[in-house]
């Protein structure tokens, strides 16, 4: 009996047990040096000054435009064509999600849609590097700067990604005002669940880390610290403003700690699967694979999706995929066009090219450890699935 073929899976070493274990031997299981550590590891890898972990990405965009004062009537133009968490989070601080076109290469917000989407009331743009492939983010500078917007990067797909000329190349997250990492399992690096925000302004990181921690004035009054006594440590209690949980175990923050040091091997192995997947689908006639590479970019590589044929009906491929045990996932579905969001007032907008290429996309089975065993299977069952359309 054929095993089944995941969609993803993430890549846990003794190294990671061990870290989670240590940590757990210790009355310090939360706002500890394990979250210090990784904050600051992540720090050095994107040559920020400030890393605030957090309990998920979602949280770190949150977080983000509630620090760059983003509000009510204010509008923040976002991709349709991305994870609906973004637009969700522009809601949630009662600002509205402004869709922009994408790029049809890159799959990114494309500058041009980008200027056409600007308005009076637009405050910020909040841009996604999308299936770890970093999106044009000189020219979104360049026009945050110009119109006095907020820039925020949702790098959540692409750490370990690179933009720029060489040699004096930057990694994703190191360009905007802020920039939020995403750890759920699925990512080039988890903590089981996670995020994190990055940032260059002191002022910046203290209101993030008051604001993740209940409002509290300071993180380092906490009541599993040294309080004597088991008393309550002073200043736990005392809360400068309205604030959330949005904490960073310290377990989680452990096994981070050491999936980063992990990460360059993590990557690399993600790029040979992605390059063996380039060879064994070239063969399977109007199909369309993801460059493996693009101008001034290294690509993290986060899922691996192809565009299937015009004629093709992604649904019964899947389901023949399904019958043999390999999973594929529709990603993504345009946030406007979600039933969640039909209703509301911003999904009245037309976006042909998101909105064509979405009907296409078909991520299959990509992760760490995929034996070429498996791709090859892949390869052949999406084939023969594509074939029986005529």
């Amino acid at each position: 009996m054929r095993m089944p073929i995941p969609l993803s899976a993430p890549d846990i070493t003794e190294a990671e047990i061990e870290a989670v274990t240590a940590v757990l031997r210790t009355p310090r299981l939360s706002l500890g040096p394990e979250l210090e550590a990784f904050e600051r590891t992540v720090a050095e890898y994107h040559s920020v000054d400030y890393v605030v972990a957090v309990s998920s990405g979602t949280a770190g965009l949150h977080l983000a435009l509630l620090v760059l004062g983003v509000g009510e009537g204010d509008e923040v133009i976002i991709p349709s064509f991305t994870f609906v968490a973004v637009a969700n989070a522009v809601l949630q601080v009662r600002a509205t999600p402004v869709f922009a076109e994408i790029d049809p290469v890159t799959l990114n917000l494309d500058p041009d849609g980008v200027e056409r989407a600007i308005s009076p009331r637009t405050r910020a743009i909040l841009v996604v590097h999308t299936f770890g492939v970093p999106a044009e983010i000189d020219a979104l500078q360049k026009i945050a700067r110009r119109h006095g917007l907020a820039l925020i990067e949702d790098a959540c797909e692409a750490v370990g990604a690179r933009f720029g000329d060489l040699p004096t190349t930057r990694r994703a997250g190191s360009f905007g005002d802020l920039a939020v990492l995403g750890f759920y399992p699925n990512k080039q690096l988890t903590t089981g669940e996670g995020g994190a925000v990055l940032c260059r302004d002191a002022a910046y990181a203290r209101r993030l880390r008051s604001l993740r921690n209940q409002g509290r004035n300071s993180e380092k009054n906490s009541p599993t610290g040294t309080g004597e006594g088991g008393l309550q440590v002073s200043g736990w209690l005392d809360h400068a403003e309205f604030g959330y949980n949005y904490r960073l175990s310290e377990m989680a923050s452990a096994l981070g700690r050491v999936q980063l040091s992990r990460l360059d091997e993590m990557l690399a192995l993600r790029e040979a699967a992605a390059r063996r997947y380039d060879e064994l689908l070239a063969e399977i006639p109007g199909l369309e694979q993801p460059p493996l590479e693009l101008p001034r970019r290294v690509i993290s590589w986060f899922v691996y999706a192809v565009r299937l044929p015009e004629h093709v009906d992604r649904d019964r491929v899947q389901s023949r995929l399904a019958d043999r045990g390999i999973a594929t996932g529709r990603y993504f579905p345009p946030i406007h066009l979600q039933p969640a969001w039909r209703a509301h007032a911003s999904a009245a907008v037309h976006l042909p090219i998101t909105e064509a290429i979405a009907r296409r996309m078909l991520a299959i089975p990509f992760f760490n450890r995929i034996q070429a065993s498996q791709q090859q299977e892949v390869a052949e069952a999406l084939g023969e699935a594509i074939g029986t359309e005529g």
